[in-house]
C-alpha cells in the first residue's frame, strides 16, 4: 500500500499549469513538515515537492499561499530522467497529492476568539480530545 498523509505549511505559492495534449490542470508546489527527536524535543523540518492534479490542482492554486497550513492525502512516486548534460539518470521522489484540506483556523475574531491562530500551528501537537 502507498499511503502518505502529510500536515505542514505551504513553502511557496502554487504553481499551477496545463498539460498541452488535454489542458489538464497540474499545480507544484512544495511542503515543509516539522519533526520532533524524542530526546531533547530538537525540531527538524522536512520538505517535500507536491503534485497535485486536475481539480484538486486548481484547488490548491486558488486557496493556498506560501506560509498557510495545509494538510495532504495521497501517494509517494518516484520520478526518473536522464540529465541532458551527463547523460546520467536522476531521481525524484514526489507526493502525488489525491486530497487536500485546509489545516488550523480561519482568522475571524468573533467566531474564533478561543482558537488557536495560525502562528500558533505546529503539526507535531495533537490536541486532546
Amino acid at each position: 500500500m502507498n499511503k502518505t498523509i502529510l500536515l505542514g505549511r505551504v513553502v511557496r505559492d502554487p504553481e499551477l499549469r496545463y498539460t498541452k495534449e488535454n489542458g489538464v490542470a497540474v499545480a507544484n508546489f512544495s511542503i515543509a513538515v516539522n519533526r520532533r527527536f524524542v530526546k531533547g524535543q530538537e525540531q527538524e523540518t522536512d520538505f517535500f515537492k507536491v503534485v497535485a492534479w486536475g481539480g484538486t490542482g486548481e484547488f490548491v492554486a486558488k486557496h493556498f499561499t506560501q506560509g498557510q497550513p495545509i494538510c495532504i492525502e495521497g501517494r509517494l512516486h518516484q520520478r526518473k530522467w536522464t540529465d541532458k548534460s551527463t547523460g546520467e539518470p536522476r531521481y525524484t521522489v514526489e507526493v502525488i497529492a489525491e486530497s487536500v484540506n485546509f489545516a488550523g483556523f480561519k482568522r475571524d475574531d468573533a467566531q474564533n476568539s478561543d482558537a488557536a491562530s495560525d502562528d500558533d500551528f505546529d503539526p507535531t501537537v495533537q490536541d486532546a480530545a
